[in-house]
């Protein structure tokens, strides 16, 4: 592919735009991770995570991704052959559910159709004919980035609430923490699972899981191996402000400036910036006369956008003429959406004109892919944002 010149889009849904001190934040040299300077910095980072986003509850950072996180929620709770309960919402619950099979656990994965979000009336029915609580943990995606659909948590905990049943909360927030409002303490969540390289602004390679005194208890009699994943250790360690293994020193410059970044704009204030960009993004969607993944309004993602093509019509092929035409990177559609869907990135570092360029790019695309589409998206997303500026 030859060198297009000016400024590349990354418009998919993760990794998001790093911004530039988080950039040369991460540029310091590396210092040493078992000195007091190293201390302080483990310090800060483990405050800004309750400051931002009120955890009270013992952070637990991997040098992984997302995945390596799913894996740690999964074996420090659960031992072989016990039950979990999954929802398909879309791939990454699915594979989600394949890498629960792998470590030998029984999963009830309830068929959905990539769609819609997790219904709460389905789950407590689940949960209350369980009746001998063989079901241990539950776990929900809480923005699918497959599918651009977010599930109500706070629903879910009512529901499992109204069920009255033990079951652990296992959240995967990859796509959502620092971009759409999320709870972990208020909605009860035992187990939050997030990555670096979406709403914190970081490039891949940092996992973290939340974990309640809840999990933790169950950890204690969860006989699957934990190895590296062992949360105890890592919690312990960091108590001194430390880590048990070499953690990712670099990263971790990154991940105090991306902290210092979304605490300066204040978490209400990104929160709303995500929403007017998944409003102007689906209002440009609507005037072209594209089709969401999504069917439920009240279940749109604010982090990303994932739209339909008309039948037959190939969005690999818009995706590589926005690329090599407009120098923009759209997301694929995934599992069950690959070739019919592409998505939106709009999280993280973003502003109004980044938008614009982006939703300029797509629908330049579209027109010279050939897709029957009604043009002037991009003007209606303009006007949404001057006028809820």
């Amino acid at each position: 592919m030859k060198k297009l010149t000016g400024h590349h889009f990354l418009q998919v849904p993760g990794p998001s735009n790093v911004p530039e001190t988080v950039l040369l934040a991460m540029a310091r040299a590396t210092i040493d991770h078992r000195g007091p300077e190293f201390q302080v910095l483990t310090k800060a980072i483990l405050n800004g995570f309750e400051s931002l986003f009120d955890f009270q509850d013992p952070v637990v950072m991997y040098p992984s991704s997302g995945t390596g996180a799913w894996v740690a929620a999964l074996i420090n709770c659960l031992s072989p052959g016990e039950k979990v309960l999954a929802f398909e919402t879309g791939q990454f619950a699915t594979l989600w559910k394949v890498i629960a099979l792998e470590l030998g656990l029984d999963v009830m994965f309830e068929q959905g159709d990539w769609r819609s979000a997790v219904d709460p009336d389905r789950l407590e029915t689940i949960l209350r004919e369980d009746t001998s609580a063989n079901i241990k943990a539950v776990c929900i995606v809480h923005n699918e980035t497959s599918t651009a659909v977010t599930s109500d948590i706070g629903s879910i905990r009512q529901a499992m609430d109204a069920a009255n049943h033990p079951a652990l909360l296992l959240v995967d927030t990859v796509s959502s923490l620092a971009s759409l409002p999320y709870h972990h303490k208020e909605w009860g969540v035992d187990v939050t699972v997030g990555g670096s390289q979406k709403g914190l602004m970081l490039p891949p390679g940092l996992g973290l899981n939340v974990v309640s005194n809840k999990a933790r208890k169950a950890a204690k009699s969860a006989s699957l191996p934990k190895a590296y994943w062992n949360w105890e250790a890592i919690i312990d360690a960091n108590g001194n402000g430390f880590f048990p293994y070499t953690p990712p020193t670099n990263l971790l410059y990154g991940l105090a400036e991306a902290q210092k970044l979304l605490f300066d704009e204040g978490m209400t204030q990104v929160y709303a910036r995500h929403a007017r960009y998944g409003a102007a993004t689906r209002a440009a969607a609507q005037a072209w006369g594209l089709e969401t993944v999504c069917r439920q309004p009240e279940n749109h993602s604010n982090s990303l956008t994932a739209l339909l093509l008309p039948d037959g019509v190939d969005a690999d092929e818009v995706r590589r003429l926005a690329l090599e035409k407009f120098n923009i990177s759209l997301g694929t559609g995934l599992g069950k959406l690959s070739k019919k869907a592409f998505r939106i990135g709009h999280m993280g570092d973003f502003n109004d004109l980044m938008l614009t360029g982006t939703l300029t790019g797509v629908e330049m695309a579209l027109n010279l892919s050939g897709v029957e589409f009604q043009k002037g998206g991009v003007a209606v997303a303009m006007n949404y944002l001057q006028e809820n500026h």
